[in-house]
């Protein structure tokens, strides 16, 4: 069954929530702030095709893996390369192969940063882009599940 972590617009926490045809509110735990939800038979059938916050088609795929965790890594391998003379970026770097082979694929929204776990169309999705999430951020850009063109 897919799943969603919808972050919080107004306290920026994780609401999780199972892709369900019924459901049409999330509430957040913290804040209490309810997020209006629009599940469609795509969803009920584990395939991204929109998403269900914000209605866009725009996403990209990315290890499941926490960014605040890896620069505290990469920061921790800086510093102990001091005393290791760079044999902690060694470590690191097998440590980083090691989980790029085992942790499995996500899907994110451009527009609302929504995470989706389990869809069945994974694989269609492409990586991230930087011009596209920039076009979509900063100038509400709607490219309607379409990748760039040059």
């Amino acid at each position: 069954m897919m799943t969603l972590t919808i972050t919080c617009p107004e306290c920026k926490s994780g609401i999780h929530v199972y892709a369900n045809a019924a459901a049409d509110a999330a509430q957040c735990a913290v804040c209490n702030h309810v997020v209006d939800l629009k599940f469609d038979q795509n969803h009920a059938n584990n395939e991204l095709h929109d998403c269900p916050v914000c209605q866009r088609k725009d996403f990209y795929i990315q290890k499941d893996f926490n960014r605040k965790i890896g620069v505290a890594l990469f920061i921790l391998a800086s510093i102990l390369s001091i005393w290791t003379y760079g044999i902690s970026f060694i470590v690191l770097y097998a440590v980083d192969f090691f989980l790029f082979r085992k942790l499995s694929y996500i899907a994110i929204c451009y527009k609302c940063s929504t995470i989706f776990r389990g869809p069945k169309n994974l694989l269609q999705i492409q990586p991230f882009d930087h011009e596209m999430h920039d076009r979509i951020v900063y100038s509400d850009h709607d490219f309607k599940g379409k990748s760039i063109s040059h």
